[in-house]
């Protein structure tokens, strides 16, 4: 029989059809594959982490059960005078000044730790008391607020940049976010990542010329040091801004040693685009990248620096499009890239979001809320706090130290650190929106400790 011209297309066209099923099929069999073999890795090395004795002990959380307080009785006449809504949160209590609770979220001084407040009490040496007055060496607050730590090779120290808010908190305007004048950035030293030595203020504010970015009424927050051993100099990045928060741009500063002095380079608007919380990062071949809340802070963008580390090349990607995000902190844990972002609420304390992704560059998946313990109102604050940095925990692999900031926007100075074991563990809580199943790389855990010490137990570890 003579087959028709007409027969031809059906068989054609399924034929077609099937080709491309099979090829789908087959890439899908061959990523399922991937990774099955890269979840069984995991899944080794985050038992043999998870049984280590030292991480069962950091897991062991600590529970909060901190109530709302009784309504303050007030007079008919002042109530008449200045009527006064009561706070009906724990983040409005939290953001009181005036709350019977506030000694809950800011302890006095009276309970403050540090080397030189153990009172002959060494079974308190060397132990984190996280939301409580951290003492230097000479028994100051600690002031490295939204900072982060540089290990350095060469003096075998840790660095610890901050900002230097020991200022007066005030308004610039009646709907200005609380400020403190710049006074600069604050720099501390030490070998184990407890005892803090006061190298003092490293880059200093400009007092007099208005027309500089560090002019004590513009805005400086969240420096960072990474180290470019090809230049031999320190470079520091950090968020500059004016008083309303308008410009928005990146600054640069550079040093030939650790503690300074930093000498100013200059600012700008990586890519073109506005640049708010920040943070720099260094990977293992010593390519730095700057991440960067942008876009009014709707997307984060991330891109290499230069050579040098004093500007960025013009490579950008952006990632977390319209999720509003900002305080990135990015860390790496077995050829993986993780990051600890917070939401947009200005002073106030909300929930941390842990990503992860194969390339720093993308895409980004989202893999949950990382906080474990303290409460359910705990967990979604961020433990009241607002995260800033990523350390490597010593003596741990797959361990490292959750860095971050208690804001006081009453008195800024007098905001507190909350430095939490961190670790790298289990199955990820979210499964991705872009493929199936769960995420092959794992869990982020951030562990609530009122009290907790270093693995090492106060050995110089640097």
């Amino acid at each position: 029989m003579v087959k028709s011209k007409h027969n031809k297309k059906p068989t054609t066209l399924l034929r077609l059809v099937l080709t491309v099923v099979g090829c789908v099929l087959t890439i899908h069999l061959i990523i399922l594959y991937s990774r099955k073999y890269s979840e069984d890795n995991l899944e080794v090395s985050s038992q043999l982490l998870l049984h280590h004795p030292i991480v069962r002990e950091l897991e062991r959380v600590e529970e909060e059960n901190i109530r709302m307080p009784h309504p303050r009785k007030r007079s008919p006449r002042a109530i008449k005078r200045k009527p006064k809504r009561q706070p009906t949160t724990l983040v409005e209590e939290f953001l009181d000044e005036n709350s019977q609770i506030r000694h809950l979220f800011f302890p006095d001084i009276k309970s403050s730790f540090g080397p030189t407040k153990d009172g002959g009490n060494d079974t308190l040496l060397h132990h984190f008391f996280p939301g409580k007055i951290w003492l230097d060496t000479e028994g100051n607050p600690i002031q490295a607020h939204g900072g982060g730590i540089l290990y350095d090779e060469k003096s075998k120290s840790y660095y610890w940049y901050g900002e230097y808010k020991d200022g007066v908190t005030y308004h610039s305007h009646k709907k200005g976010a609380a400020r403190v004048d710049i006074i600069g950035v604050g720099c501390y030293s030490s070998k184990d990542l407890w005892t803090w030595k006061n190298e003092g203020v490293v880059l200093a504010a400009e007092e007099t010329d208005e027309t500089h970015d560090l002019h004590k009424l513009n805005v400086l927050e969240r420096p960072k040091v990474i180290y470019n051993s090809d230049t031999g100099k320190y470079v520091m990045w950090m968020h500059i801004d004016d008083a309303n928060y308008t410009k928005a741009a990146v600054g640069v500063a550079v040093s030939n040693n650790p503690t300074g002095p930093f000498e100013y380079l200059y600012s700008k608007s990586p890519h073109g685009f506005d640049s708010r919380d920040m943070t720099v990062f260094k990977d293992d071949d010593n390519t730095a990248y700057l991440v960067y809340s942008s876009e009014d802070n709707s997307v984060v963008h991330v891109g290499p620096l230069t050579e040098d580390y004093l500007d960025v090349k013009p490579v950008m990607k952006r990632i977390m499009v319209g999720q509003h995000r900002e305080a990135p902190a990015v860390f790496k844990h077995q050829n993986t890239y993780y990051m600890i972002t917070s939401g947009c609420t200005g002073w106030a304390p909300n929930e941390a979001l842990a990503h992860a992704a194969e390339s720093i560059m993308g895409p980004w998946e989202t893999l949950g809320n990382p906080c474990v313990g303290g409460n359910k109102i705990f967990r979604s604050t961020t433990f009241f706090a607002q995260g800033t940095y990523v350390v490597p925990l010593p003596g741990v692999p797959g361990g490292f130290i959750f860095m971050a900031d208690r804001w006081n926007p009453a008195d800024l100075r007098d905001s507190r650190y909350l430095w939490l074991p961190l670790i790298v563990g289990g199955p990820a809580d979210t499964p991705l929106e872009s493929s199936f199943g769960f995420p092959m790389w794992s869990r982020v855990s951030v562990y609530w400790h009122r009290q907790w010490q270093l693995p090492l137990g106060g050995k110089e570890i640097a």
